[in-house]
């Protein structure tokens, strides 16, 4: 609804991120966290900057795909998604994780997690279109 009001969903992503930041400077004030030298950011791994650009990635999709896939079957896919690079993860040993292969139990978890999935959009094939005030005669679906 916030990137229809604003006009553009990356609009929202923005406000989003803002409020986030706006957020946690106060927290980070009353921790009285140190503040970091600069000069750290440019020493690290490049892939110390993926979090970021996740997020931007993360708050887009919410707002573009869910409202079409719906809240139910967005959040399967995110966790499926997570799932499968966690996996990816442990299994190559990245980003300094210790390596735990991707095992026959580990994967069969995944895909029960992708068939649950499935479960929830099949689930929304199978019933009548309805419009907002919730009846299938109202949206054309029943005689």
């Amino acid at each position: 609804m916030l990137g229809r009001l604003l006009g553009h969903p990356l609009w929202a992503t923005l406000v989003s991120l803002a409020i986030s930041v706006v957020l946690i400077v106060p927290v980070m004030l009353a921790s009285r966290v140190p503040v970091p030298m600069v000069g750290a950011l440019f020493k690290g791994p490049w892939w110390i900057w993926i979090g970021g650009v996740g997020g931007v990635i993360y708050i887009t999709a919410a707002l573009l795909l869910s409202p079409k896939v719906g809240a139910a079957s967005f959040i399967v896919a995110v966790i499926a998604g997570q799932m499968a690079t966690s996996l990816l993860i442990d299994h190559f040993g990245l980003m300094n994780f210790a390596q735990r292969p991707a095992t026959l139990a580990r994967v069969a978890g995944l895909l029960l997690i992708v068939a649950g999935l499935v479960v929830t959009q099949w689930a929304n094939s199978t019933k009548p279109d309805q419009n907002r005030s919730g009846s299938a005669i109202e949206a054309g679906t029943a005689e």
